[in-house]
């Protein structure tokens, strides 16, 4: 029986006279990645002599074998395209895959498919996936907008190729916007060509319960998904046994570990991976670890705001950072960020993020519209824990407020912010944050908000706030600290706190600052009244807020309440390394 190769030509599919050619094809069983997902274009330009304006797919035969193509699918989980009719790839051959309506618009040369059903393509990133006619997993690729390199392609009219055809799950890295003077090469060799080889090893960045026996552990990159098959390169703390492991499609970047016991709610686990290759081969070499828990719907105060950033550098961009200041494993994803309108009305709302993250007790997280900007200006010593928003609730100069909501819509902490909240002796207030002083205390309250300190870059994005005091329990009614303070905006004892506690609510203060001669310099505190615990804040500067000289300070504290008791308490203090 005779057997027909027929070239393809524009808008044709072919047509075979014989039936076993499809036979005979489909005998070759395929290998994933034999056939690639080797350029898309998801924003075509307007209007151009050199490409069709339309979105289109290329895929590109890396393999020895000639495949028949149909039935084999395209899909963006919404649509899914068929190829509805046989046409056979040869080695080292492109073909582009549109819409059946587009396909007319390619000149003769091109060889093109034209699909009902053609996937989106979503201009600022989409995950699209080839399929063969049994549904095996040939290729998948999760393109975004970052992945041009370029903004002025990014906005349009310039497809993405793939550099290295030998490293199909390479991901940004291999791929760009192409270089054609056309913007695209469709049924063409690629203009962007090099060696992206991946000598990486693949990394677990996290892992999240589902429920009680469910854990969900996610990489930075595709993973061989026999090995991540194997229960056995698994391990969780405390004695868990893992039952079954399913590494997920389309990508297998994602592996999901059913548990033989359950998981404590609330309770910190680690899980450990090892032997897992990437599906370049790249080995864990030794072990890799991330904590894990099943955790609980975020409640008031669970988490509160620690610190803002308003009014970034020119070329930064405002955080927020949070505190988890609970015994609580709270998710991300159950969380929203949102500021309010003059009228006082919520306003604003963006959810922190769509994937499972986990903020575990004591951690730090940080929001953002542009990580990569925090990080030019600050210490970002864990870039895992910034959480980039396509856009942030606008946060003024001047003044604000920052809202932290569940999803329910429950205030889990908000802040009425002012830029007079900062030390008085920074000048120019752009680009230094406004750190909370001690996370259990009112984030209402100015005396607990502070500059961040010169010494750390005016920000502590992700860490420890440099101007953290954290309120001791004091056994005494009244007391300062510390006894030695410099108020120079280095984060080490830049202001005095004048700590109280009293058995009941209602006490009333007044706090005055004398020097050594016994003059008055500062009426810190009049009638304020007191709650059972709390401190005010001395930043070392007169009635006139004019910084006063180094030297010893006496503070007196009058206390007194509603049935007329009056107490005093006496303190002296040092103010030294005052910058002039």
């Amino acid at each position: 029986m005779e057997i027909y190769y027929l070239e393809p030509m524009k808008n044709t599919l072919l047509c075979l006279p014989v039936v076993c050619l499809s036979f005979l094809l489909q005998a070759q069983q395929p290998t994933r990645y034999d056939v690639l997902i080797h350029e898309i274009m998801a924003s075509p330009p307007a209007s151009s002599p050199l490409l069709p304006d339309c979105k289109y797919v290329e895929l590109f035969n890396a393999s020895g074998i000639t495949y028949d193509l149909f039935e084999w699918k395209l899909s963006d989980g919404n649509n899914t395209a068929v190829i509805g009719a046989h046409f056979l790839l040869e080695p080292g051959k492109p073909v582009v895959l549109c819409s059946s309506a587009n396909a007319k618009l390619f000149p003769d040369t091109v060889p093109v498919i034209g699909l009902s059903r053609f996937p989106t393509l979503r201009v600022n990133g989409d995950l699209v996936w080839l399929l063969t006619n049994t549904d095996m997993l040939m290729h998948a690729v999760p393109y975004s907008r970052s992945w041009y390199g370029n903004e002025v392609k990014s906005a349009g009219g310039w497809s993405l190729e793939m550099a290295d055809r030998t490293n199909p799950c390479g991901g940004a890295g291999n791929w760009q916007a192409s270089v054609h003077p056309s913007g695209g090469t469709p049924g063409a060799p690629n203009s962007v060509q090099a060696n992206k080889k991946d000598n990486d090893e693949p990394r677990l960045l996290r892992a999240y319960a589902t429920d009680s026996i469910h854990l969900t552990l996610v990489f930075d990159e595709s993973l061989d998904s026999q090995y991540a098959a194997n229960a056995g390169n698994y391990k969780c703390s405390e004695e868990i046994v893992i039952r079954q492991a399913i590494p997920r499609a389309p990508l297998f970047n994602i592996v999901q570990l059913k548990l033989e016991a359950p998981l404590r709610q609330n309770k910190v686990y680690t899980i450990e991976v090892k032997n897992l290759p990437d599906c370049s081969g790249n080995i864990i070499s030794g072990i890799s670890t991330a904590r894990t828990g099943w955790g609980q719907f975020p409640e008031e105060r669970d988490l509160v705001i620690n610190e803002i950033l308003f009014n970034p550098p020119e070329d930064g961009a405002d955080y927020v950072e949070l505190y988890n200041r609970s015994r609580h494993i709270i998710n991300a994803k159950n969380l929203v960020i949102a500021n309010r309108n003059s009228g006082g009305a919520l306003n604003t709302i963006k959810p922190l993020t769509a994937e499972d993250i986990l903020i575990f007790p004591g951690d730090y997280v940080v929001i953002s519209e542009d990580a990569a900007a925090i990080q030019r200006h600050y210490l970002v010593k864990n870039p895992d824990a910034v959480i980039e928003l396509a856009t942030m609730p606008s946060f003024p100069n001047t003044s604000g407020t920052a809202v932290l909501l569940n999803t329910q819509g429950t205030v889990i902490d908000e802040v009425n912010y002012s830029e007079k909240w900062h030390f008085e002796l920074v000048v120019n207030p752009k680009g230094v944050a406004l750190e909370r002083i001690d996370y259990n205390r009112p984030g209402q309250d100015r005396n607990n908000w502070h500059s961040a300190a010169s010494g750390v870059g005016y920000g502590t994005p992700g860490y420890q706030n440099s101007q953290y005091r954290a309120e001791t329990g004091l056994k005494g009614e009244v007391s300062v600290s510390p006894r030695v303070f410099s108020p120079d905006g280095d984060g080490r004892d830049d202001f005095l706190l004048i700590h109280y506690q009293f058995p009941e609510p209602g006490y009333v203060c007044n706090i005055t600052v004398f020097d050594v001669y016994g003059r008055t310099v500062r009426f810190l505190v009049r009638n304020g009244l007191c709650g059972t615990t709390g401190y005010f804040k001395w930043n070392g500067q007169d009635e006139k807020n004019i910084p006063a000289g180094t030297g010893i300070y006496v503070v007196l504290t009058e206390v007194f309440n509603l049935q007329g008791k009056i107490r005093r308490y006496k303190h002296a203090a040092t103010l030294a390394r005052m910058r002039r």
